[in-house]
């Protein structure tokens, strides 16, 4: 590989590990992304051409307002604003001109909120490219997988005249919480793909392993249920109040025991209850933030059905309302066998790359899965695959960092992999 794609892909994770977005505030990160594939000579859409806000989960207009105005003052031009029409992600798109299959490849390009080690282990900080965005990081390594992806653009249009077909490359938004992958699949944009391929940076994999053999992608939903109930004084006349924190309290100890299902694994976690107004009212609001996990669509709708239940439940008791949002959604993803052994074989040609082929299990949710069983659901074929790195700490935490020198064979191996499929 060559000096130039190395110095690329160090300079743009270091860029975009400094300036953190969360879901749907992407703009600053999209509009570099935008402008730098444009300068590689690639139609690029955006906006609802690649988002359909109509199918967008756990959007919250004020976040996308602040994203917007970050933007500004990182000076994006409101041409380029206009253009996205509040939607955060772009899309890549070359056409060789040559007769051949649709490759759609998919990168994700948002941040956690999560605030970053300032310790001097800490490489981001020793070397000076630590988060500038107070309470935001990249602690699960989108910035890797962004640069990555423009690396990939880069070597694809620089050798366009040997390949076959079309090829789009998508910078998606939101993936933390699984939000911005099913308003995407909604636009169409990989309808008309023949092969779907995504990745993810270490998890379980480690520096110069390839995982290919994937599975026990979690299906899950996140929930926002908001119970209103009615304020009252607490002590003059508490029988007028309706009180939506007990409500909510009973609402979480019913949940934690919902029972667990045979046919597979299910999870559920309530990260946070929310109530109240003052020690002396009665809690007229509360509103739990919570997610189900199941090893099957089946499974996780029995869990999401059994938390509706509940909230019916005390909805009735305690005489209060509730209302359940979806804020997030991924499904499982079975492999096609096709596309797996093209990785495999990838993975072998590059030099200082083991492939790890026994079964892996992912152990969590992904919302590529949506895009993935999108071009499924029209005859495509679809999979998913670890590049190994090894991490000083887990994924999520405050000193979260991946091994640099591993985006090289990263990127060899999607090298390997595009020839095989637009040959």
């Amino acid at each position: 590989m060559s000096t130039a794609y190395h110095d690329q892909l160090i300079e743009i994770r270091r860029r975009l590990h400094q300036n953190p977005e969360e879901g749907w505030s992407e703009f600053t990160t999209t509009a570099f992304i935008v402008q730098t594939l444009r300068g590689y000579g690639y139609e690029v859409l955006c906006g609802r051409k690649v988002v359909n806000p109509d199918f967008c989960l756990g959007r919250d207009m004020k976040v996308v307002q602040a994203g917007i105005e970050r933007a500004r003052q990182n000076g994006v031009a409101e041409e380029l604003l206009a253009e996205m029409q509040e939607l955060t992600g772009c899309v890549a798109v070359l056409d060789t001109g040559r007769p051949g299959p649709t490759l759609a490849l998919r990168f994700d390009i948002d941040c956690v909120p999560v605030t970053e080690s300032t310790d001097p282990s800490h490489l981001p900080a020793k070397l000076g490219f630590i988060s500038k965005n107070p309470g935001l990081m990249h602690a699960c390594g989108h910035d890797a997988h962004t640069s990555l992806g423009l690396a990939v653009a880069h070597w694809v249009m620089d050798n366009k005249d040997k390949l076959s077909g079309r090829i789009k490359i998508l910078f998606q938004p939101a993936e933390e919480g699984v939000r911005g992958a099913a308003g995407m699949a909604a636009s169409g944009i990989v309808d008309d793909a023949d092969y779907f391929l995504g990745a993810h940076c270490a998890m379980s994999a480690k520096s110069g392993e390839l995982a290919t053999n994937l599975y026990g992608y979690l299906c899950t939903t996140k929930l926002d249920v908001t119970i209103h109930g009615k304020p009252a004084h607490a002590g003059a006349c508490p029988q007028d109040g309706r009180n939506a924190l007990a409500a909510a309290a009973n609402a979480v100890v019913q949940m934690l025991g919902i029972s667990r299902h045979s046919g597979g694994m299910t999870r559920i976690n309530i990260g946070q209850l929310i109530a109240g107004e003052g020690r002396n009212v009665i809690p007229s609001k509360a509103v739990l933030k919570l997610e189900v996990r199941g090893e099957t669509g089946e499974i996780n709708n029995y869990m999401v059905e059994q938390v509706h239940n509940i909230c019916e439940g005390v909805s009735k008791s305690f005489g209060v309302t509730y209302k359940a949002e979806k804020m997030g959604e991924a499904v499982d993803l079975n492999a096609d066998q096709e596309l797996v052994d093209i990785l495999n074989t990838a993975g072998s040609e590059v030099e200082g790359i083991t492939v790890v082929d026994k079964p892996l299990n992912f152990g969590g949710s992904e919302d590529a899965t949506i895009l993935a069983r999108r071009v499924q659901s029209h005859g495509g074929k679809a999979a998913f695959f670890l590049w190994g790195s090894n991490r000083p700490s887990g994924h999520h935490t405050a000193s979260f960092d991946i091994c640099e020198s591993d985006l090289d064979k990263a990127l060899e191996v999607w090298t390997h992999i595009i020839p095989k499929i637009l040959k």
